[in-house]
């Protein structure tokens, strides 16, 4: 055994150091936690990580009709780095002292610059949006149901933390 800490086996509940991943913002709460769900997302996985956090917030004793507004935040959340950041990005969800807090990153690179004023690309064009809409309200509605909302960018991306309050067990 060494004296350097990043070489000791992480302690019981906490995640080990990982080099390769992230750097987590240090104002996540329960960032040394190890997430209750931890998974990638694009476009075409809405739906499964939709799944996904409505399980892992019930099992951890979010009610179900809290549980819903925490999907929503997500779905939000994920939308916006999907359509702002690379097309994809990943959630993290931890519970830590009495709150589960929602992590959404993005890595903060478009996929393809936007096309200039008055030009189409073709994915546009076949593109039809079947009711009017406004950009803009998704971050509006998170502020509203969630208990708590960190929002960090910078040129390696965003991150978005919306934390709930869990109900006294």
């Amino acid at each position: 055994m060494t004296d350097d800490p990043h070489r000791q086996p992480p302690k019981a509940g906490h995640k080990a150091a990982d080099n390769t991943a992230k750097a987590t913002p240090p104002d996540v709460p329960g960032a040394d936690v190890l997430p209750l769900l931890a998974q990638d997302f694009d476009a075409g996985s809405l739906y499964a990580l939709r799944a996904a956090v409505a399980a892992h917030v019930t099992s951890a004793g979010m009610p179900e009709s809290r549980a819903r507004d925490i999907v929503l935040v997500v779905h939000e959340l994920a939308v916006n780095a999907i359509r702002h950041g690379a097309g994809h990005g990943q959630l993290l969800v931890r519970a830590h002292l009495g709150a589960v807090h929602c992590q959404v990153t993005d890595d903060g690179k478009p996929p393809n610059p936007p096309p200039g004023p008055g030009r189409k690309t073709e994915a546009m064009a076949q593109e039809s949006t079947p009711w009017p809409s406004q950009h803009g309200h998704g971050l509006w509605v998170v502020r509203q149901l969630a208990d708590h909302l960190s929002v960090q960018s910078g040129p390696g991306g965003t991150s978005a933390t919306a934390s709930f309050t869990l109900p006294p067990s």
